[in-house]
Protein backbone atom coordinates (compact mmCIF):
# COMPACT_ATOMS: atom_id res chain seq x y z
CA UNK A 1 0.00 0.00 0.00
CA UNK A 2 2.85 2.40 0.78
CA UNK A 3 4.35 1.85 -2.67
CA UNK A 4 1.07 2.56 -4.44
CA UNK A 5 0.05 5.54 -2.29
CA UNK A 6 3.43 7.16 -2.86
CA UNK A 7 2.50 7.56 -6.53
CA UNK A 8 -1.10 8.82 -6.41
CA UNK A 9 -2.64 12.29 -6.14
CA UNK A 10 -5.83 11.19 -4.37
CA UNK A 11 -7.56 8.08 -3.00
CA UNK A 12 -11.10 6.96 -3.82
CA UNK A 13 -11.78 4.44 -1.04
CA UNK A 14 -14.44 1.92 -2.13
CA UNK A 15 -13.16 -1.25 -0.47
CA UNK A 16 -15.33 -2.86 2.17
CA UNK A 17 -17.41 -5.80 3.38
CA UNK A 18 -21.18 -5.56 3.49
CA UNK A 19 -22.10 -9.19 4.11
CA UNK A 20 -20.49 -11.99 6.08
CA UNK A 21 -21.54 -15.12 7.96
CA UNK A 22 -19.99 -13.56 11.05
CA UNK A 23 -21.33 -9.99 11.62
CA UNK A 24 -18.18 -9.17 13.58
CA UNK A 25 -16.19 -9.57 10.35
CA UNK A 26 -18.19 -6.73 8.76
CA UNK A 27 -17.20 -4.34 11.53
CA UNK A 28 -13.64 -5.61 11.86
CA UNK A 29 -12.77 -5.47 8.16
CA UNK A 30 -14.29 -2.07 7.37
CA UNK A 31 -12.47 -0.46 10.30
CA UNK A 32 -9.23 -2.27 9.47
CA UNK A 33 -9.30 -0.99 5.89
CA UNK A 34 -9.67 2.63 7.02
CA UNK A 35 -6.93 2.19 9.61
CA UNK A 36 -4.52 0.65 7.10
CA UNK A 37 -5.10 3.51 4.69
CA UNK A 38 -4.51 6.16 7.36
CA UNK A 39 -1.43 4.43 8.78
CA UNK A 40 0.14 4.16 5.32
CA UNK A 41 -0.43 7.85 4.60
CA UNK A 42 1.03 8.72 8.00
CA UNK A 43 4.17 6.69 7.29
CA UNK A 44 4.55 8.45 3.97
CA UNK A 45 3.76 11.87 5.40
CA UNK A 46 1.29 12.47 2.55
CA UNK A 47 -1.75 14.72 3.04
CA UNK A 48 -3.65 13.82 -0.11
CA UNK A 49 -7.43 13.92 -0.61
CA UNK A 50 -9.53 10.89 0.33
CA UNK A 51 -12.97 10.36 -1.19
CA UNK A 52 -14.75 7.72 0.88
CA UNK A 53 -17.51 5.74 -0.82
CA UNK A 54 -19.89 5.48 2.13
CA UNK A 55 -23.54 4.35 2.24
CA UNK A 56 -26.80 5.90 3.37
CA UNK A 57 -26.98 2.84 5.65
CA UNK A 58 -24.32 4.54 7.78
CA UNK A 59 -27.16 6.74 9.07
CA UNK A 60 -28.82 3.67 10.56
CA UNK A 61 -28.02 1.13 13.26
CA UNK A 62 -27.27 -2.00 11.22
CA UNK A 63 -23.90 -3.70 11.74
CA UNK A 64 -22.84 -2.67 8.25
CA UNK A 65 -24.06 0.91 8.70
CA UNK A 66 -22.32 1.33 12.04
CA UNK A 67 -19.07 -0.06 10.63
CA UNK A 68 -19.16 2.32 7.67
CA UNK A 69 -19.92 5.24 9.98
CA UNK A 70 -16.99 4.44 12.27
CA UNK A 71 -14.66 3.98 9.28
CA UNK A 72 -15.69 7.43 8.06
CA UNK A 73 -14.84 8.85 11.49
CA UNK A 74 -11.35 7.32 11.34
CA UNK A 75 -10.72 8.98 7.98
CA UNK A 76 -12.20 12.30 9.12
CA UNK A 77 -10.00 12.33 12.24
CA UNK A 78 -6.92 11.80 10.08
CA UNK A 79 -8.05 14.59 7.77
CA UNK A 80 -8.43 17.05 10.63
CA UNK A 81 -5.01 16.14 11.98
CA UNK A 82 -3.17 16.18 8.66
CA UNK A 83 -5.02 19.03 7.01
CA UNK A 84 -5.96 16.78 4.07
CA UNK A 85 -9.45 17.09 2.54
CA UNK A 86 -11.62 14.06 3.31
CA UNK A 87 -14.99 13.70 1.55
CA UNK A 88 -17.53 11.32 3.07
CA UNK A 89 -19.89 10.42 0.22
CA UNK A 90 -23.17 8.79 1.25
CA UNK A 91 -24.43 6.71 -1.67
CA UNK A 92 -28.02 5.41 -2.09
CA UNK A 93 -29.10 2.14 -3.72
CA UNK A 94 -26.87 1.74 -6.76
CA UNK A 95 -27.56 -0.20 -9.96
CA UNK A 96 -25.81 -0.66 -13.28
CA UNK A 97 -24.27 -3.02 -15.80
CA UNK A 98 -23.04 -6.44 -14.64
CA UNK A 99 -24.45 -6.16 -11.13
CA UNK A 100 -24.53 -9.46 -9.24
CA UNK A 101 -28.08 -10.76 -8.63
CA UNK A 102 -29.20 -11.31 -5.05
CA UNK A 103 -26.22 -9.25 -3.92
CA UNK A 104 -25.54 -5.85 -5.52
CA UNK A 105 -29.07 -4.56 -6.05
CA UNK A 106 -32.69 -5.51 -6.59
CA UNK A 107 -32.31 -4.22 -10.16
CA UNK A 108 -29.62 -6.82 -10.83
CA UNK A 109 -31.84 -9.52 -9.33
CA UNK A 110 -34.82 -8.55 -11.49
CA UNK A 111 -32.71 -8.27 -14.67
CA UNK A 112 -31.16 -11.68 -14.07
CA UNK A 113 -34.60 -13.27 -13.67
CA UNK A 114 -36.10 -11.55 -16.72
CA UNK A 115 -33.14 -12.47 -18.93
CA UNK A 116 -33.86 -16.11 -18.12
CA UNK A 117 -37.56 -15.91 -18.90
CA UNK A 118 -38.63 -15.67 -15.26
CA UNK A 119 -40.82 -13.02 -13.60
CA UNK A 120 -39.36 -10.66 -11.00
CA UNK A 121 -40.59 -11.38 -7.51
CA UNK A 122 -41.41 -8.39 -5.29
CA UNK A 123 -40.99 -9.56 -1.70
CA UNK A 124 -40.88 -6.25 0.15
CA UNK A 125 -42.46 -3.41 -1.82
CA UNK A 126 -40.97 -0.16 -0.62
CA UNK A 127 -39.60 3.07 -2.05
CA UNK A 128 -35.85 3.04 -2.76
CA UNK A 129 -33.56 5.88 -3.82
CA UNK A 130 -31.98 4.47 -6.99
CA UNK A 131 -28.84 5.92 -8.59
CA UNK A 132 -26.95 4.69 -11.65
CA UNK A 133 -23.41 3.66 -10.79
CA UNK A 134 -21.95 5.50 -13.80
CA UNK A 135 -23.15 8.82 -12.37
CA UNK A 136 -21.59 7.92 -9.04
CA UNK A 137 -18.23 7.14 -10.63
CA UNK A 138 -18.19 10.51 -12.41
CA UNK A 139 -19.02 12.31 -9.15
CA UNK A 140 -16.36 10.44 -7.15
CA UNK A 141 -13.67 11.22 -9.72
CA UNK A 142 -14.68 14.88 -9.81
CA UNK A 143 -14.41 15.02 -6.02
CA UNK A 144 -10.96 13.41 -6.15
CA UNK A 145 -9.78 16.23 -8.41
CA UNK A 146 -11.72 19.03 -6.68
CA UNK A 147 -12.57 17.76 -3.16
CA UNK A 148 -15.33 19.24 -1.03
CA UNK A 149 -14.37 18.30 2.57
CA UNK A 150 -17.17 17.06 4.74
CA UNK A 151 -20.20 14.89 4.09
CA UNK A 152 -22.05 14.74 0.78
CA UNK A 153 -25.24 12.76 0.15
CA UNK A 154 -25.81 11.70 -3.46
CA UNK A 155 -29.53 11.90 -4.25
CA UNK A 156 -31.26 8.87 -5.71
CA UNK A 157 -34.44 8.65 -7.74
CA UNK A 158 -37.31 7.56 -5.43
CA UNK A 159 -38.67 4.37 -7.00
CA UNK A 160 -41.02 1.73 -5.63
CA UNK A 161 -39.73 -1.82 -6.02
CA UNK A 162 -42.98 -2.78 -7.79
CA UNK A 163 -42.52 0.09 -10.27
CA UNK A 164 -38.95 -1.03 -10.94
CA UNK A 165 -40.22 -4.56 -11.65
CA UNK A 166 -42.86 -3.21 -14.07
CA UNK A 167 -40.37 -1.00 -15.91
CA UNK A 168 -37.82 -3.78 -16.35
CA UNK A 169 -40.51 -6.28 -17.37
CA UNK A 170 -41.71 -3.94 -20.13
CA UNK A 171 -38.12 -3.44 -21.32
CA UNK A 172 -37.48 -7.19 -21.38
CA UNK A 173 -40.72 -8.09 -23.16
CA UNK A 174 -40.14 -5.56 -25.93
CA UNK A 175 -36.46 -6.41 -26.29
CA UNK A 176 -37.16 -10.07 -27.06
CA UNK A 177 -38.25 -8.92 -30.54
CA UNK A 178 -35.57 -6.24 -30.75
CA UNK A 179 -37.77 -3.32 -29.68
CA UNK A 180 -35.98 -0.53 -27.87
CA UNK A 181 -37.57 1.49 -25.04
CA UNK A 182 -37.82 5.28 -24.98
CA UNK A 183 -34.12 6.10 -24.77
CA UNK A 184 -34.80 9.83 -24.46
CA UNK A 185 -35.45 9.25 -20.73
CA UNK A 186 -32.04 8.86 -18.98
CA UNK A 187 -33.43 6.61 -16.23
CA UNK A 188 -35.07 4.26 -18.76
CA UNK A 189 -31.83 4.16 -20.75
CA UNK A 190 -29.85 3.26 -17.62
CA UNK A 191 -32.30 0.47 -16.79
CA UNK A 192 -32.13 -0.78 -20.38
CA UNK A 193 -28.33 -0.93 -20.36
CA UNK A 194 -28.49 -2.73 -17.01
CA UNK A 195 -30.98 -5.31 -18.33
CA UNK A 196 -29.01 -5.87 -21.53
CA UNK A 197 -25.86 -6.65 -19.53
CA UNK A 198 -27.79 -9.54 -17.96
CA UNK A 199 -29.21 -10.70 -21.30
CA UNK A 200 -25.98 -10.62 -23.31
CA UNK A 201 -24.82 -12.76 -25.04
CA UNK A 202 -27.33 -15.57 -24.35
CA UNK A 203 -30.27 -13.79 -26.00
CA UNK A 204 -28.33 -12.86 -29.13
CA UNK A 205 -28.55 -12.63 -32.00
CA UNK A 206 -32.13 -11.39 -32.23
CA UNK A 207 -33.61 -12.71 -35.47
CA UNK A 208 -36.33 -10.48 -36.96
CA UNK A 209 -38.96 -12.01 -39.23
CA UNK A 210 -38.50 -10.73 -42.80
CA UNK A 211 -41.57 -9.50 -44.71
CA UNK A 212 -41.49 -10.66 -48.34
CA UNK A 213 -43.62 -9.94 -51.41
CA UNK A 214 -42.96 -9.70 -55.17
CA UNK A 215 -41.05 -6.46 -54.56
CA UNK A 216 -38.47 -8.19 -52.39
CA UNK A 217 -37.65 -8.36 -48.68
CA UNK A 218 -38.03 -5.91 -45.81
CA UNK A 219 -36.30 -6.45 -42.46
CA UNK A 220 -37.13 -4.16 -39.53
CA UNK A 221 -33.88 -3.28 -37.77
CA UNK A 222 -34.98 -0.68 -35.21
CA UNK A 223 -38.29 -0.07 -33.50
CA UNK A 224 -38.47 2.28 -30.56
CA UNK A 225 -38.98 5.85 -29.52
CA UNK A 226 -37.19 8.88 -28.13
CA UNK A 227 -33.58 9.94 -28.08
CA UNK A 228 -31.35 11.17 -30.85
CA UNK A 229 -31.20 8.62 -33.63
CA UNK A 230 -28.43 7.95 -36.11
CA UNK A 231 -28.92 5.14 -38.64
CA UNK A 232 -26.30 4.55 -41.31
CA UNK A 233 -24.67 1.82 -43.37
CA UNK A 234 -21.14 1.00 -44.42
CA UNK A 235 -19.53 -0.95 -47.24
CA UNK A 236 -16.45 -2.80 -45.99
CA UNK A 237 -14.01 -4.30 -48.44
CA UNK A 238 -12.93 -7.96 -48.04
CA UNK A 239 -10.39 -8.48 -45.26
CA UNK A 240 -10.91 -5.09 -43.62
CA UNK A 241 -12.20 -4.45 -40.08
CA UNK A 242 -14.28 -1.62 -38.64
CA UNK A 243 -14.91 -0.68 -35.04
CA UNK A 244 -12.24 -1.62 -32.48
CA UNK A 245 -13.73 0.62 -29.79
CA UNK A 246 -16.22 0.62 -26.89
CA UNK A 247 -18.86 2.92 -25.42
CA UNK A 248 -19.83 4.01 -21.91
CA UNK A 249 -23.48 4.81 -22.54
CA UNK A 250 -24.21 4.81 -26.28
CA UNK A 251 -26.71 2.23 -27.54
CA UNK A 252 -25.45 0.80 -30.84
CA UNK A 253 -26.88 -1.91 -33.12
CA UNK A 254 -25.36 -3.73 -36.14
CA UNK A 255 -27.27 -5.50 -38.95
CA UNK A 256 -25.51 -6.99 -41.99
CA UNK A 257 -27.50 -6.44 -45.20
CA UNK A 258 -25.22 -8.12 -47.74
CA UNK A 259 -22.02 -10.13 -47.76
CA UNK A 260 -20.42 -12.24 -45.04
CA UNK A 261 -18.75 -11.03 -41.89
CA UNK A 262 -17.81 -11.71 -38.32
CA UNK A 263 -18.72 -9.58 -35.31
CA UNK A 264 -16.41 -9.91 -32.31
CA UNK A 265 -17.00 -8.53 -28.81
CA UNK A 266 -14.88 -8.62 -25.67
CA UNK A 267 -15.94 -7.42 -22.24
CA UNK A 268 -13.38 -4.97 -20.87
CA UNK A 269 -10.74 -6.38 -18.51
CA UNK A 270 -11.39 -9.93 -19.71
CA UNK A 271 -9.91 -12.15 -22.43
CA UNK A 272 -13.13 -13.92 -23.47
CA UNK A 273 -14.30 -12.97 -26.96
CA UNK A 274 -17.88 -13.55 -28.17
CA UNK A 275 -18.08 -14.15 -31.94
CA UNK A 276 -21.14 -13.93 -34.23
CA UNK A 277 -20.78 -15.06 -37.87
CA UNK A 278 -23.31 -13.02 -39.87
CA UNK A 279 -24.52 -12.84 -43.47
CA UNK A 280 -26.99 -10.80 -45.45
CA UNK A 281 -28.85 -13.99 -46.40
CA UNK A 282 -29.93 -14.62 -42.81
CA UNK A 283 -30.57 -11.24 -41.14
CA UNK A 284 -29.37 -11.11 -37.53
CA UNK A 285 -29.32 -8.17 -35.13
CA UNK A 286 -26.43 -7.86 -32.68
CA UNK A 287 -26.23 -5.02 -30.14
CA UNK A 288 -22.94 -3.69 -28.81
CA UNK A 289 -23.32 -3.61 -25.00
CA UNK A 290 -21.70 -0.80 -23.07
CA UNK A 291 -18.21 -1.66 -21.74
CA UNK A 292 -17.61 -4.26 -24.50
CA UNK A 293 -14.97 -3.63 -27.19
CA UNK A 294 -16.38 -4.60 -30.58
CA UNK A 295 -15.49 -4.93 -34.25
CA UNK A 296 -16.85 -6.25 -37.55
CA UNK A 297 -14.69 -7.89 -40.24
CA UNK A 298 -15.51 -8.75 -43.84
CA UNK A 299 -14.70 -12.47 -44.05
CA UNK A 300 -16.09 -12.97 -47.55
CA UNK A 301 -15.06 -12.11 -51.09
CA UNK A 302 -17.80 -9.55 -51.76
CA UNK A 303 -18.41 -6.12 -50.19
CA UNK A 304 -19.95 -6.31 -46.71
CA UNK A 305 -22.96 -4.00 -46.34
CA UNK A 306 -23.88 -3.25 -42.71
CA UNK A 307 -26.64 -1.10 -41.25
CA UNK A 308 -25.80 0.72 -38.03
CA UNK A 309 -28.02 2.37 -35.43
CA UNK A 310 -26.94 4.67 -32.58
CA UNK A 311 -29.20 6.51 -30.19
CA UNK A 312 -26.89 9.54 -30.10
CA UNK A 313 -25.61 11.82 -32.82
CA UNK A 314 -21.83 11.72 -33.03
CA UNK A 315 -20.33 14.60 -31.06
CA UNK A 316 -16.59 15.13 -31.71
CA UNK A 317 -16.34 16.98 -28.39
CA UNK A 318 -17.87 14.07 -26.46
CA UNK A 319 -17.79 11.08 -28.81
CA UNK A 320 -18.21 8.25 -26.27
CA UNK A 321 -16.10 6.14 -28.63
CA UNK A 322 -13.00 4.84 -26.85
CA UNK A 323 -10.42 2.98 -29.00
CA UNK A 324 -9.81 -0.61 -27.88
CA UNK A 325 -8.85 -3.69 -29.90
CA UNK A 326 -11.06 -6.71 -29.40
Amino acid sequence: MDARLAQVDAVVHLAGVNRASDPAQIERTNLWLAQQLVQSLQRLGRSIPIVYGNSIHSLGDSVFGAAKRRAAEILADWGRGSGAPVVNVLMPNLFGEHGVPNYNSVAATFCHALARGESPSVVDDKELPLLYVGEVVDRLLDLAVDPEPGQITLPGRPTWVSDLASRLTAIAEGYRSGQLPDLSDPFTKQLFNTYRSAAFPELFPIRPTPAEDPRGRLVEAVKGGGGQTQVFYSITNPGFTRGQHWHRHKVERFLVLAGSGEMRLRRLFTDEVVTFPVTGDHPAIVDMPTFWAHSITNTGTEPLVTLFFADELYDPGNPDTIPEDV
